[in-house]
């Protein structure tokens, strides 16, 4: 193929060969996907009906579910679509959309991670200023920041990727559209631009990691003045599964776009983006929210009322 004007449609990874093993890929998706619509539902659903959760931290659990549902519904359908029908292709313009849906959803919620750990260090280190800093003018600043910055950086890297020309193939070896897999196909040194986009951006993500480490750090140095022990306990065991949720979707999601070409193989690359795009929406309502007593009482209330 010449170019990229002659690609209409691009070939995803098949799971198996075996018609067995796709319906077994089919059922694992589905259970996944239905337990990240249910989990992150019931979340959207309790804080939104029980004025109670009408703070800054429920308010940013909110938005982060909404994001959650939206990365996870742009490539597990696809993939589970493609398992059950025994399918393979996604158009070009397809392939763009879901790209430019996948990278604006994960940089969004990258964003509002960041913005919740500096949440969390307001209310436990500077309690007394928690009003003044994290108003409610100033939260809907912040989830507007993080969701207009994952929507400037999905056109960024969407237009800069699909604007190479590809030559190669039109065979992706990932279950949905990926930067690195597209990056693959071209046949021109353009693709360095992207490379470099991919690097800076990098660079940013461990920039927003330091800040989030070093507010956690902050956390625990407060936490360990508590006199309480089961007060200790209790922000330990909801701050570290924060912070290994966090440490999980950095380094699967920066090893998946700058890992050196001599270490990439299509299982290695599978499992690393399994990693970072399946399992963070899967397991964030666990983490986040299904371990706090409030959110249980006012899912209870719901539950009750109706």
């Amino acid at each position: 193929m010449s170019n990229s004007s002659s690609i209409t449609e691009f070939l995803l990874l098949a799971f198996a060969d075996t018609r067995e093993l796709q319906l077994l890929h089919f059922w694992l998706f589905l259970g996944i996907y239905l337990a990240a619509l249910l989990g992150n539902g019931l979340i959207i659903t309790a804080i939104a009906c029980d004025h109670h959760l009408h703070t800054p931290m429920y308010f940013f659990l909110l938005n982060l579910s909404l994001l959650d549902l939206g990365s996870i519904s742009t490539t597990v359908p696809k993939a589970m679509a493609n398992s059950l029908w025994d399918k393979r292709a996604i158009s070009y313009y397809g392939c763009a959309v879901q790209l430019f849906l996948f990278v604006f959803f994960i940089s969004a919620e990258y964003c509002l991670l960041t913005i919740m750990s500096y949440d969390r260090y307001v209310a436990i280190c500077k309690p007394l200023h928690y009003g003044t800093l994290l108003g409610s003018r100033a939260c809907v600043h912040m989830a507007a920041t993080a969701w207009g910055s994952g929507f400037l950086y999905a056109v960024l890297h969407t237009a800069n990727t699909f604007s190479l020309p590809l030559c190669h193939d039109n065979t992706l070896d990932q279950f949905f559209c990926e930067i690195p897999q597209i990056l693959k196909l071209s046949c021109s040194h353009s693709y360095l631009r992207e490379v470099g986009l991919l690097v800076v951006s990098a660079c940013l993500v461990f920039g927003c990691f330091v800040f989030i480490v070093v507010s956690y750090v902050q956390i625990f140095r407060a936490v360990l003045k508590i006199p309480s022990e089961q007060g200790r306990h209790k922000a330990f065991s909801t701050c570290l599964p924060h912070l290994a949720v966090v440490s999980l979707f950095v380094s699967t999601g920066t090893f998946a776009h700058l890992k050196p070409p001599f270490i990439s193989s299509p299982t290695l690359d599978l499992v690393v983006s399994f990693l970072y795009s399946v399992v963070p929406p899967a397991l964030n309502p666990l983490i986040y929210s299904m371990r706090n007593q409030e959110i249980k009482d006012a899912l209870r209330k719901l539950i009750t009322r109706y």
